[in-house]
């Protein structure tokens, strides 16, 4: 009786998935990406009600790596103060940013929602700064350039769940590959003709020239793109006021003008820019390539590219809010050889490989001892990095007080 009652129920939850792919259709705009076309590496029976894209946000959102974004730098690190921003309300910021653009346009919200989630799971402890300096040991290992958006690919392809990854969507992996917000585009127009092949060929172009530019494979994963600037943009800037290292009167008279003053006018006048200056995207057919990209006002653009030189400048490089760096750094590099020495010890002789107890056969085969390292490192929260830098005897740093 119970299968014969959950059988009836998954026919009936099929049922309504096929329908709610039908009502794609004529929900969606044309150019956008339905759940029908997504694609994945290896082909999985149809058996979760879920469309494909929903069921990628889902797979991340259970991931073990999305559950460690909770103690992941967004900009300050080791600053004790409860209301800056972490790396956890960084990405939901995006995709709540990325899926009201994506309701405006007739775009997939499914589909930008599980790249937004996803972005950037790959970066490792303290941030861009712990991404450069795990970047330089990589280097000098024989590793390429650590880039955080290649190990959020690398973490869900091929880490998690004991190395075997989580199967995702060829449209997911290709828009956390290509979100990288941190080059300034005022258009976006995506490059349609990818495959897995491709999107391999892209990794390995990428590792061998970290400034090679990357498009995404559909105008979803380009919202994501313009919402990862849009979501941090003006809210490092609120965070760097409440930190006391800037005044609001500091911002540039030109992005007060055009853009506002505070995270919200900001928000809010980039967003509706964006929508206004992206409406054809809505009404346009599938094969209208003029009408395939979205983006902003030139005046809204050339603001927001002023915006982003004065957090640079004001912000980012600021040397007052940076903690002891010279201590991570050596944490860094002391943490790694520690790790290195257990994978090469454990390669040559049998002993127990803990740090990687949990990773299959095939991921420790396919995988070097300093590739292995690298992936430890980059998954760690900054608190259980700071652990393990102290149980080897590092000195590390203390948490700042800054004022407001």
């Amino acid at each position: 009786m119970i299968e014969r009652q959950a059988g009836h129920h998954q026919d009936w939850l099929h049922a309504v998935r096929r329908e709610l792919d039908e009502r794609e259709q004529a929900v969606l705009a044309p150019l956008a990406c339905a759940s029908r076309q997504a694609v994945r590496r290896v082909e999985e029976r149809l058996a979760d009600h879920r469309q494909a894209f929903a069921q990628d946000a889902d797979r991340i959102l259970h991931s073990r790596a999305y559950t460690r974004y909770i103690d992941k730098t967004q900009v300050f690190s080791l600053v004790d103060n409860d209301h800056i921003s972490h790396r956890v309300l960084h990405v939901q910021l995006v995709s709540r940013i990325g899926r009201t653009i994506g309701r405006f346009l007739g775009l997939n919200e499914d589909l930008i929602e599980a790249v937004a989630l996803g972005h950037d799971i790959g970066h490792p402890p303290f941030g861009h700064e712990g991404e450069r300096m795990l970047s330089k040991i990589c280097r000098r290992h024989g590793l390429a350039s650590f880039q955080h958006n290649i190990q959020s690919v690398q973490f869900l392809d091929r880490f998690e769940r004991g190395g075997a990854g989580w199967n995702l969507t060829l449209q997911v992996l290709d828009g956390i590959l290509c979100h990288d917000g941190e080059v300034h585009a005022r258009h976006l127009r995506p490059d349609r003709r990818k495959d897995f092949a491709g999107h391999d060929r892209e990794i390995a172009a990428k590792l061998a020239d970290p400034a090679l530019p990357l498009v995404p494979m559909t105008l979803e994963g380009c919202v994501v793109r313009l919402a990862d600037t849009i979501a941090y943009i003006g809210r490092d800037f609120e965070d760097a006021i409440e930190l006391g290292l800037v005044v609001r009167d500091e911002i540039p008279e030109p992005c007060r003008r055009v853009l506002g003053a505070s995270n919200g006018t900001i928000v809010y006048t980039l967003v509706t820019d964006l929508l206004a200056s992206s409406a054809q995207v809505r009404g346009a057919a599938a094969d209208d390539a003029d009408s395939d990209c979205i983006g902003f006002s030139e005046e809204v653009g050339a603001a927001l590219s002023q915006l982003k030189e004065f957090n640079y400048r004001r912000i980012y490089a600021n040397p007052a809010f940076k903690p002891d760096f010279d201590r991570i750094q050596e944490c860094y590099e002391r943490l790694f050889a520690h790790y290195l020495d257990l994978a090469q010890r454990a390669a040559h002789e049998g002993i127990d490989r803990s740090f990687l107890r949990s990773m299959s056969p095939a991921y420790v085969a396919s995988h070097s001892p300093a590739a292995m390292v690298r992936d430890y490192l980059a998954g760690m929260t900054d608190a259980y990095f700071l652990r393990q830098a102290a149980a080897i005897g590092c000195a590390i740093p203390e948490r700042l007080c800054l004022p407001k």
